[in-house]
């Protein structure tokens, strides 16, 4: 049995890898994008090669010439633009723009008064400044229209911070004409990371970039300052169709009749005929189909802002594939729910990517007329251009009284959920109602969203006397996602199933590729070769961090060739997850590409310098190629951006580890502490240190507070398990392992421990249930299964 030591301890690396703390994993940030604004990777092109289809970089760049050039030829279009939440996604301040009431109008949030006044013809607001004082600021810009409005204060430093008590601009009969706070249910003081005058409620670093076209953050790390510029200060007509200055020229040499298969003189060309691109085969045909190629630059280009996502890449040529310039969050926990459904904001991509309408070729535009950002249709009517009526819109199907709420397609398949309080967004995953996945998984379903009274139970069982037993039969992945996150090693297999099935949408099979990483052995090898040549970006890169702890030689055979890969955020993550082999271990040829996509994946951090997160991936690459001082040098700079940034600490304290200088990472941890008593990661990584000082005593409450503060983390459990067993308090823990197993059943680290300590205890009765369970997890490890046989023999 291990004891509890410096061995044990060495298990406290703490990677944060190329997911952002804030972005990926879902903290929520209310009223802000998880977006970061980008600059160049690159001052010029690499030389990797580029397929046609994934390219569409003009010969020659062109530059912005603003709406009121396209005006000139494009009235229409511009005049339907001119009153979309694009045209006012941000406005200056003043008389016409400024929805809320500002007539000495107050608003109380946790003892603090707010009061919005005019003051010689500014808009100005009297609220709590960054100490907490009391403080009058002047509005400088409006931030979006409908249903709230947001205000943007103009700080030191060229920042412009949101305001987090905003303005409800629905009409009084529907509850607004308003203030409310973005955070109704906590008291986010000023010393709170989510305080309006905080890094987190930033515009330049959070929303800048999809409200104004051909930003430039300007952030400079040196003196954590922004010089932000944008060509005009909403999403306007370049916003979508890139820059347009090669497009006039064109407009004015060339003449009608104009050929089809030019590109105008366009970076990017974005059709929709959704007119004339779906037809019914027959009257009888319950769907209508499209005879024509979707235009995938025209999706592209909305998830570029219409996807949860991280920026690699500053003002990219629009319809590139989103993962050459972005990084896309996957269905991952708590983002999601279990079945894939939205549950913090997701911003449509990556619901949609998940639906049957997405992978049978329907389109963004489509539904929604890109200019206006008005539907195509209203209600049912939208749905049935491509549904057949007679067979959906009809009472048959639906089972709910005509003109009701039931009765709308929307209601059942694409049901709302309200972000910053009252902004109710539609799923986009367009999916059957599912209460019996509510049952198993708590996801949420369409009927009880109505009939919130009444249970799942009742829920599923109308829908059994609708439309009988089989609906319950329809397989789903969400049973899948769930296991690997709930049930270890035994989920592998389905989650390797899944992740292999090309029917199933890209998206869910990147997930599933994703859970897997815990679970990642030699045997996956051959399979993950596979993943490293999908179609889908998405699902190479997750391929990619499923290698990245095994040993050189195979990480090089299998992710060097990706150096040299079309998409950019690939290149990265192959460069990311390579960084820590020495360059005489490469093959000669990779080498140029090697030392490019280090230039990117350098260059992408950069650009994101100004979020604490980017720091930690900065100094995680430093150490993994040996500059450790430079490793602390970036921990201790996200620190000093977010002392709250509970990662940074533990990594900063695993470097002084490695550097045999444990008190200075204890001091670092301590002063986290100070800072975040409650925070498990710190006590956990405290108690280690600890260990490795031989203060036992010390380190065994340190991780019996970790393992109180976060019961559902299985690593936690483990180790103070492993430290309570080291002092003779083997009962105690078996049952803090016995509990562990209850949320994490076939851990094979919980298990192990449990059969090791049993057997210590020469209880091989008890050892004998959890080697079954091992062996339930892992049937083809032969060490397990002649465990399992010796402590059935007979004695």
């Amino acid at each position: 049995m291990p004891k509890l030591s410096s061995a044990v301890a060495g298990h406290s690396k703490f990677r944060l890898g190329l997911a952002l703390i804030f972005i990926l994993l879902g903290l929520s940030v209310a009223g802000f994008y998880y977006w970061a604004a980008n600059i160049p990777l690159m001052e010029k092109p690499g030389t990797f090669p580029t397929k046609k289809s994934e390219s569409l970089q003009p010969a020659t760049p062109a530059n912005h010439v603003g709406a009121t050039e396209c005006q000139q030829c494009h009235q229409a279009e511009f005049d339907a633009w001119q009153g979309s939440h694009h045209a006012m996604a941000m406005q200056e301040a003043n008389e016409r723009t400024v929805l809320g009431d500002f007539n000495n109008s107050t608003f109380n949030y946790y003892g603090i008064e707010s009061t919005f006044f005019k003051r010689d013809g500014e808009f100005m607001v009297r609220t709590d400044g960054p100490d907490g004082k009391l403080t009058d600021y002047p509005i400088k810009y409006t931030f979006g229209v409908m249903p709230l409005q947001q205000y943007l204060i103009a700080f030191p430093g060229g920042r412009y911070q949101a305001l987090c008590v905003v303005w409800d601009s629905r009409p009084k009969a529907e509850g607004g004409q308003r203030w409310f706070h973005l955070y109704p249910d906590e008291n986010i003081d000023y010393k709170d990371q989510l305080h309006w005058t905080g890094r987190y409620q930033n515009w330049n670093m959070q929303c800048a970039e999809c409200h104004s076209t051909n930003l430039k953050k300007g952030y400079d790390a040196a003196t954590d300052s922004y010089l932000t510029t944008f060509n005009e200060i909403n999403v306007a007509c370049e916003a979508c169709h890139g820059p347009a200055s090669q497009h006039v020229v064109w407009a004015k040499q060339d003449q009608p009749p104009y050929s089809t298969d030019t590109d105008k003189g366009l970076s990017v060309k974005l059709e929709s005929h959704w007119q004339n691109d779906w037809i019914f085969a027959g009257s009888d045909a319950k769907f209508a189909h499209r005879v024509k190629p979707v235009n995938e630059s025209a999706m592209n280009t909305c998830w570029a802002c219409h996807a949860r996502r991280l920026t690699l890449v500053e003002s990219s040529t629009p319809g590139l594939p989103l993962e050459d310039s972005h990084r896309p969050a996957l269905l991952t926990q708590p983002t999601y729910y279990a079945d894939g459904q939205q549950r913090d904001e997701d911003y449509t991509w990556g619901s949609f990517r998940q639906s049957k309408m997405f992978q049978n070729g329907v389109t963004c535009m489509d539904c929604h007329e890109p200019h206006a950002l008005k539907l195509r249709a209203e209600g049912n009517a939208l749905c049935i251009r491509c549904h057949n009526a007679e067979t959906f819109d009809t009472e048959k199907h639906h089972f709910h009284r005509p003109n009701s709420k039931g009765e709308q397609c929307m209601e059942c398949h694409a049901p709302e959920q309200n972000y910053m309080v009252i902004d109710g967004r539609h799923d986009h995953s367009f999916r059957l109602p599912r209460p019996d996945l509510s049952q198993s998984l708590g996801s949420p379903n369409a009927c009880n969203q109505c009939h919130r009274d009444s249970k799942p139970e009742w829920a599923a069982a109308t829908l059994d006397s609708w439309y009988g037993k089989t609906w319950r039969e329809r397989p789903h992945y969400g049973h899948v996602l769930h296991n690997g996150v709930t049930q270890g090693f035994k989920a592998l297999p389905a989650l390797i199933q899944l992740a292999q099935d090309i029917g199933k949408p890209a998206i869910v099979r990147a997930t599933a590729i994703n859970l897997s990483e815990p679970m990642m052995n030699q045997d996956l090898l051959i399979t993950v070769r596979q993943w490293l040549k999908d179609s889908d970006p998405s699902v190479r890169i997750a391929a990619l961090g499923l290698i990245e702890a095994v040993d050189p030689v195979n990480r090089i055979l299998a992710a060097a060739p990706l150096l040299n890969n079309p998409i950019r955020g690939v290149r990265i993550e192959a460069f990311r997850i390579l960084a820590d082999v020495p360059n005489d271990q490469f093959p000669a040829d990779n080498l140029k590409y090697r030392a490019l996509a280090e230039q990117e994946y350098r260059a992408y951090l950069a650009l994101n310098a100004d979020w604490p997160s980017e720091n930690v991936n900065l100094g995680n690459l430093e150490w993994r190629q040996g500059r450790l001082d430079a490793a602390i040098a970036a921990y201790q700079r996200a620190l000093r951006l977010d002392p709250q940034f509970a990662g940074a600490y533990v990594n900063l304290a695993d470097v002084y580890r490695q550097l045999g200088r444990d008190s200075e990472g204890e001091k670092y941890l301590r002063q986290g502490l100070s800072v975040l008593p409650k925070a498990a990661d710190l006590h956990h990584a405290l108690g280690l240190t600890l260990i490795r000082k031989a203060n036992q005593t010390d380190a065994l409450n340190e991780l019996a507070e970790a393992y109180k503060l976060a019961p559902d983390n299985g690593r936690y459990a483990y180790v103070y398990a492993i430290g309570l067993n080291s002092v003779g308090k083997s009962k105690q823990a078996i049952a803090v392992l016995k509990d562990a197993e209850t949320h994490h059943p076939f851990n094979m680290e919980i298990l192990n421990a449990l059969i090791s300590m049993h057997l210590e205890m020469n209880d091989g009765k008890m050892a004998l249930v959890y080697a079954k369970k091992a062996a339930e997890a892992m049937p083809a490890n032969m060490p397990i299964k002649r465990l399992v046989d010796e402590l059935s023999a007979p004695r």
